[in-house]
């Protein structure tokens, strides 16, 4: 049942399959906020290997309003890192069940904020296109930090860079020509086809997601982060709710 799936991604018993799982859903919600992102205020946040060297550029070219502006958006994505380490450390010294929940939850939200902030671009631009930027790079910080505490920094999901370098090595030792076949010679070459896996859907969840937030924002405009944050809360929503029925119990156990 699609309910079933998308209540055991954020389930605190984790297995490598749930994990990549979830990694790729997030991929999709990733390439989605990020391409429609830039539709929306023609930035893109996912990713700080660009804006860090956007820094150093404008800080060269004397440009010293651009680069605090791109340091914002650096520490932006920080922030929203650390905030998903807080609230996962948070619930797990509480026994919660919904450690992970916690930070999709409050991106949902944000998500649905940025819509708010999107939908008044017009009335004060110079307000709200900085506002939105940042964010954004908050959400895509907030997110990362998910996947990434929860697969062991196997997987991440806002960012292909590294994504794509591990396909393409991968990529070279499977089409690598073994002089012999035999498989415990210490300098035969087999490519991990299970990362091939997971990096190649990664990837492609990250395009097709990418393709749906720009159409979805082109055509519906910022209500397109209303089923994204849906999804994000489906996701989210039910071991957040076993953790307040199970507070709930526990106190009124208390009580009587």
């Amino acid at each position: 049942m699609p309910t079933d799936f998308l209540h055991g991604l954020t389930h605190k018993v984790r297995t490598r399959r749930t994990n990549r799982q979830l990694g790729g859903v997030l991929a999709f919600v990733a390439g989605a906020v990020n391409a429609g992102g830039f539709v929306a205020v023609q930035r893109y946040t996912s990713h700080m290997t660009g804006i860090v060297s956007a820094i150093a550029d404008d800080l060269v070219l004397g440009q010293l309003f651009l680069a605090m502006a791109g340091l914002s958006s650096l520490l932006a994505f920080v922030a929203g890192a650390a905030v998903t380490a807080l609230l996962t450390n948070w619930a797990r010294r509480r026994g919660m069940g919904g450690e992970f929940a916690l930070p999709l939850m409050l991106e949902a939200g944000l998500l649905l904020v940025f819509g708010l902030l999107g939908g008044n671009l017009e009335l004060i631009v110079d307000v709200f296109v900085p506002s939105t930027v940042l964010l954004l790079c908050f959400i895509m910080g907030l997110q990362n930090a998910v996947v990434t505490k929860i697969s062991q920094a196997e997987i991440r999901t806002t960012h292909m860079t590294g994504v794509i370098t591990d396909l393409g090595i991968e990529l070279g030792r499977l089409v690598y020509w073994n002089r012999t076949r035999e498989a415990d010679d210490q300098h035969f070459v087999r490519a991990n086809r299970d990362k091939l896996r997971v990096h190649g859907m990664i990837l492609g969840l990250f395009f097709v997601g990418g393709i749906v937030g720009a159409l979805a924002f082109k055509r519906l405009g910022f209500s397109a982060t209303v089923p994204i944050a849906a999804l994000l809360t489906a996701m989210a929503l039910p071991p957040l709710l076993q953790d307040l029925r199970a507070r709930v119990s526990a106190s009124g156990g208390r009580a009587g």
